[in-house]
């Protein structure tokens, strides 16, 4: 390549490289990033303005106690420390939450979240307004989100088009502060007897009829007369909204048939033999499926055809709530059963296993009526029908006492005990290799084959199944952590990254950064594999002149340092511009992502077809930052002679990340281990040298009639 053609080339490349960082931050910014976290501590010294310390925010749970002098004020703590429920974007809504040493809310304010409300035309100050209701309520309040005030529960107002996202928020605020007021003694500990979740029994199969089902309560039934709703919306803005008259005030509003269909002698009957299965098909084990036949008030609506939630039904069973969207449910054409009556719709909704549903627990169907009361505004009300599981279809086994609770780090640790035992092998296994390397780069194509062996397993087992990734922004957040309140537990909730980041450590202490980026960086491995097959089917490769290549090796570097600045004045922020590693996009995502990280991810691999693990070698700022260990190394076991580099330039060529120096000098700070050279080292056919020395020691043999045996 021309120096004037590779200018041409470098300057596109560039001006390519800066046009999509600029789309994939300005992208963030909005569609990630809706509302960026907020410091609570001036929302609890306005809740306080009498206050005079405010303790470290510590404890199990994590909370602030608040003071006046000797006298505690109250207490604070965010729903994410105590409750993290996803909301609808499928992250949690961070809130604060302070309460005073009577159980009472002083006042909620929401610090982070990713709901896309702003997209979907609703003022942000609207999710603010919601979430200010709870100033004055207590926590002994059995709160619920529309409705009116009825079976002990006290209603406060929804909002329009965000009606999950609010749900969501108070089941995280109750939730946490109902674990809080336990922990601190504000409220009465329930009772520690757990009732384990019922079984559903294996009988014959029994044929029975429509009447016979809704007959002995297999199926339930709710009905709502014109009558009733109106007599919700009495008092309210909507009292006049979609009035009936009189003559109609008896009518029927909406008629619900409702039951749980994986209980074989229900489904079976309903159903046909082929749809039954269908229904069924790839259900998990504490997975359910419930069925509803409607006629009058639609069940479904149609806001799920916009968001994918169904907004207008929910199952509760205790304190649960579960609402169902789109991919949980399946429309039912027909239905086999004798005697059944004709509906206008009919559905099975799928409970998922997170819901922890018990089949022969009592559980409530929930109908929320809408009235529209403006262009955005609404109000509705909640129906309520019960359902009792008839006990010849259920095993309820008996209460027990809980052992003593694992901590949450315990329980995730426990989760993840296989891939625990499976990645701490394949660290192992590596160093075993590491190990015994000068034995191993004497066998050529098992070397080979182990090393794309090893890098395919890096990929498709920690890359794209267990998500582990190491990222610049896990640096930063190690040291944000070192300079302020430390904990363990923050690194240890996610057991993958804590070990492949403890083998980092000691593999960086040993060896330097090279193990890591050459052998356990699953996007490192990636590009390998990829380029490899480039080569294997003849795509040309690009390799940039020597004085070009090092100074283009600075890039990541400045990455770094400018990541690092941006983080002491903002993780949030930092994080932002950290989206020039497409670790999230390759791994976490998988792709399905915004088309700016996609295409920023997939022009880095293209780009590495023709030149091997390009974004390794000059733009990955977490292995630039890495490289910093390799002054502290302790052994250096990749072997060289003295003829490397002059004269002999073998393997300087060979290195495919062109990290020897001309002089024959392994640059260990751009190394990644891949043990090519090791492999060249000890070949008498590839190393000149030792090909020499080999031809001397014949020459010697033959002079003096000895036999002589090549290795």
């Amino acid at each position: 390549m021309s120096l004037s053609r590779f200018k041409k080339v470098t300057n596109s490349t560039l001006l390519l490289f800066i046009a999509i960082l600029f789309g994939i931050t300005s992208f963030s910014s909005y569609a990630l990033f809706v509302s960026p976290p907020k410091d609570p501590i001036p929302f609890i010294k306005s809740a306080f303005p009498e206050l005079t310390q405010i303790s470290k925010k510590k404890g199990d749970p994590l909370l602030w106690t608040i003071y006046k002098q000797q006298q505690v004020l109250g207490y604070a703590f965010e729903t994410n420390d105590l409750a993290k429920i996803p909301a609808y974007s499928g992250e949690p809504v961070n809130m604060l939450v302070v309460i005073d040493p009577h159980a009472n809310y002083i006042t909620a304010k929401v610090l982070e979240h990713h709901e896309p409300i702003i997209l979907a035309g609703i003022p942000e100050q609207k999710l603010f307004d919601f979430i200010n209701q709870y100033a004055g309520l207590s926590i002994n309040d059995r709160i619920k989100v529309g409705g009116r005030n009825s079976e002990g529960y006290l209603p406060i107002d929804g909002l329009s088009g965000a009606t999950v996202t609010v749900m969501v928020m108070n089941a995280g605020i109750t939730k946490a502060a109902n674990k809080a007021a336990l922990a601190l003694g504000l409220i009465e500990k329930k009772s520690l007897v757990i009732q384990p979740i019922s079984t559903i029994k294996t009988l014959a199969f029994e044929k029975r009829s429509w009447s016979e089902l809704t007959g002995d309560g297999s199926i339930r039934k709710l009905t709502i007369s014109n009558e009733t709703v109106q007599k919700t919306f009495e008092g309210t803005e909507a009292e006049n909204v979609d009035r009936v008259t009189d003559s109609h005030a008896h009518q029927m509003f909406a008629e619900i048939y409702y039951t749980l269909v994986d209980i074989p002698n229900i489904g079976k009957n309903l159903f046909s033999e082929s749809d039954y299965i269908w229904l069924n098909k790839g259900l998990k084990t504490g997975e359910h499926l419930i069925a509803l036949f409607g006629n009058g008030y639609s069940f479904k609506g149609s806001g799920y055809v916009r968001g994918g939630i169904f907004d207008r039904i929910q199952l509760r069973q205790g304190t649960s709530e579960i609402t169902f969207r789109d991919l949980e449910h399946n429309r039912v054409m027909d239905l086999f059963i004798e005697g059944a009556p004709r509906f206008k719709e009919m559905s099975v909704f799928k409970i998922s296993d997170f819901h922890q549903f018990d089949p022969g627990a009592d559980w409530q169907l929930e109908l929320l009526v809408r009235r529209q009361t403006g262009p955005v505004d609404s109000l509705f009300s909640r129906f309520k029908a019960d359902y009792h599981m008839p006990e010849k279809y259920v095993d309820t086994p008996a209460a027990i006492y809980p052992a003593p609770e694992l901590s949450l780090t315990e329980q995730v640790w426990l989760e993840h005990q296989v891939k625990v035992v499976i990645l701490i092998a394949l660290i192992l296994l590596l160093i075993l290799i590491l190990f015994f390397q000068d034995i191993l780069v004497r066998h050529p194509v098992f070397m080979h084959n182990l090393r794309h062996g090893f890098l395919a397993v890096t990929v498709v087992l920690i890359g794209w199944s267990w998500g582990g990734q190491l990222s610049i922004v896990n640096v930063f957040t190690f040291l944000h952590a070192l300079m302020a309140d430390f904990s363990w537990d923050l690194f240890l909730l996610d057991p993958i990254i804590f070990i492949l980041w403890s083998a980092a450590a000691v593999t960086m202490l040993m060896w330097g950064r090279a193990v890591y980026c050459g052998w356990l960086c699953p996007f490192g491995a990636l590009q390998e594999l990829l380029n490899q097959f480039a080569r294997y089917i003849k795509i040309p490769q690009v390799e940039l002149p020597w004085a070009v290549h090092e100074r283009l090796w600075a890039i990541k570097y400045l990455i770094l340092l400018a990541l690092f600045a941006l983080s002491l004045d903002s993780l949030a922020v930092a994080e932002q511009f950290a989206e020039i590693e497409p670790f999230k996009t390759t791994f976490l995502l998988k792709f399905d992502r915004q088309w700016p990280f996609v295409t920023w991810a997939v022009l880095l691999l293209v780009v590495n077809l023709f030149n091997r693990k390009t974004f390794c070698r000059y733009l990955c700022p977490l292995g630039a930052a890495l490289s910093i260990s390799n002054s502290f190394r302790l052994f250096d076991w990749l072997k060289r002679r003295p003829e490397c580099g002059s004269p002999c330039k073998t393997c300087a060529k060979e290195c495919e990340i062109q990290a020897i120096n001309p002089d024959g000098v392994i640059n260990m700070r751009e190394c990644h281990y891949c043990l090519d050279c090791q492999i060249t080292y000890y070949n008498e056919v590839k190393c000149p040298p030792l090909k020499k020395l080999a031809y001397k020691k014949r020459k010697k043999a033959t002079e003096e009639g000895i036999e002589f045996r090549e290795l």
